[in-house]
């Protein structure tokens, strides 16, 4: 394993710190914890939040900021952050009016979500949630559902954008389920990434192997198969995605997310096939986000999200932001 870190233990804390140093005047880090929130909070709008583990970065916390979120709460590598920590975050940036709690649909981070609510409103801070489901590759799992993907970095535009105008909590979480329910995700992986505290791979795959569908943490996907160019294998990407729920004349966005292992210049060959069967599909691309916002550490691959937009959605998402990691 060749990676540039020190002990494995304190990786979480380190990667905390080396963010909000880098981001003077926006990001403020909690005592005791690694809890990053807004600089500048506002005591009349209400407070978006978002946690999920470590390994994803710049997930969570580099989306913290104007026009998104206001708080961020990391777990540890590929675990969901603790009930008391999220419980830190929601009393951190809680307001009059609300706070709204986005979540991936993982079990770990609905039940620790949930527990950490449960907690704030015993204290009466109003809070609300929305789950974000955007993976088509496990629509037959039943018991769990669909897992939530590079998506919700979406979501989280939408909902902050919402807030920034004045929307009550209820307004805000209405919107953000509005955007979540025309959201869609596929993943491919080619590579493992290595766990750093066992320096394992998350999984295994063939020299000449993909995997479409897998998730995140290395969950198995859909189809195991031997490598494809980037046409064909967005050709099927897509097509499972347009299966899952109907685009046609509709305009979207586009979110092509690396896995942390692909380099640019194959996102943006990705990027070139992505516009060109769309545009076959009569769908109409109003905007293209293209690099890392939900990664697996190194891993090797990419995903592709379509979201659906509407006049006030589109206004939602041009509107300003300013985070680590998306400034317009």
């Amino acid at each position: 394993m060749k990676k540039f870190i020190n002990e494995p233990e304190n990786l979480e804390a380190e990667v905390t710190r080396g963010l909000v140093l880098s981001q003077p005047g926006i990001l403020r880090q909690l005592p005791d914890s690694n809890v990053i929130v807004r600089q500048k909070l506002k005591t009349d709008r209400v407070s978006v939040v978002f946690g999920c583990g470590s390994g994803h970065e710049p997930a969570p916390s580099g989306f913290v900021g104007y026009g998104m979120l206001d708080a961020g709460i990391p777990g540890k590598i590929f675990s969901s952050p603790t009930p008391d920590m999220i419980l830190k975050g929601i009393k951190e940036v809680q307001n009059q009016a609300g706070v709204l709690c986005l979540i991936a649909n993982y079990t770990g981070d609905v039940l620790n979500f949930r527990m950490a609510m449960d907690l704030a409103q015993m204290e009466n801070i109003p809070v609300e949630s929305v789950i974000i489901a955007d993976d088509v590759a496990t629509l037959k799992n039943k018991s769990v559902g669909r897992r939530g993907l590079a998506g919700v970095v979406l979501v989280m535009k939408i909902a902050g954008a919402e807030a920034e105008l004045g929307s009550d909590l209820y307004r805000v979480k209405e919107i953000a389920e509005w955007a979540a329910s025309g959201l869609r995700t596929i993943g491919v992986a080619s590579r493992p990434c290595v766990i750093p505290a066992d320096g394992d791979p998350s999984f295994e795959l063939g020299e000449q192997e993909m995997e479409i569908g897998m998730g995140l943490h290395g969950e198995p996907g859909v189809l195991r198969c031997n490598m494809m160019g980037a046409r064909e294998t967005v050709q099927q990407m897509l097509e499972m995605i347009l299966l899952d729920c109907n685009y046609e004349k509709s305009e979207v966005v586009v979110l092509i997310n690396g896995l942390g292992g692909t380099p640019p210049m194959e996102l943006y060959a990705v990027n070139e096939c992505v516009h060109q069967y769309l545009q076959e599909q009569d769908i109409v691309i109003h905007d293209t986000m293209i690099g890392n916002y939900m990664t697996s550490m190194e891993m090797g691959g990419f995903s592709i999200s379509l979201m659906r937009l509407d006049p006030h959605l589109k206004a939602l998402y041009d509107a300003a932001a300013v985070t680590p990691i998306i400034r317009r």
